[in-house]
């Protein structure tokens, strides 16, 4: 059976991340490309796992917490642990970034508060009023 491979470069380029990334995914066992000599030969497999890895990293995933979920998935096997997984951590990084985006909120008003004075101080300032 011929099955397709792909060269560090070529999985490298087509997810634009570069070739020393690829390295420490198979450095941390997350990928496992075959070898022939110094080339490194990732196959179909190594691929689909590169995207779970990298739509992982996009959500927030640590990388541990991608292989966790990777490593759990059975080819033609009830995934549903591996699915309930998934979205437990989702449910956890919503609520990351919701309790995020409060505090960022509250500094931009901090922000807002801060500026307004300066710029109060400033125009009296310029007229010759002490603040």
């Amino acid at each position: 059976m011929d099955q397709q491979s792909y060269s560090i470069s070529d999985l490298a380029a087509e997810f634009g991340i570069t070739t020393r990334t690829m390295r420490f995914y198979e450095e941390k066992g997350l990928l496992t490309p075959r070898r022939e000599g110094q080339k490194r030969l990732y196959n179909a497999g190594d691929r689909a796992r590169l995207t779970l890895i990298l739509r992982g990293k996009r959500i927030g995933l640590t990388l541990d917490e991608s292989r966790d979920i990777i490593e759990m998935y059975e080819s033609g096997q009830d995934n549903a642990e591996q699915l309930h997984l998934l979205l437990g951590k989702i449910e956890e990084r919503r609520q990351l970034l919701r309790t995020q985006l409060v505090d960022i909120n509250n500094m931009l008003s901090a922000l807002d508060d801060v500026q307004t004075r300066v710029e109060q101080a400033l125009q009296n300032t310029t007229r010759g009023v002490n603040p």
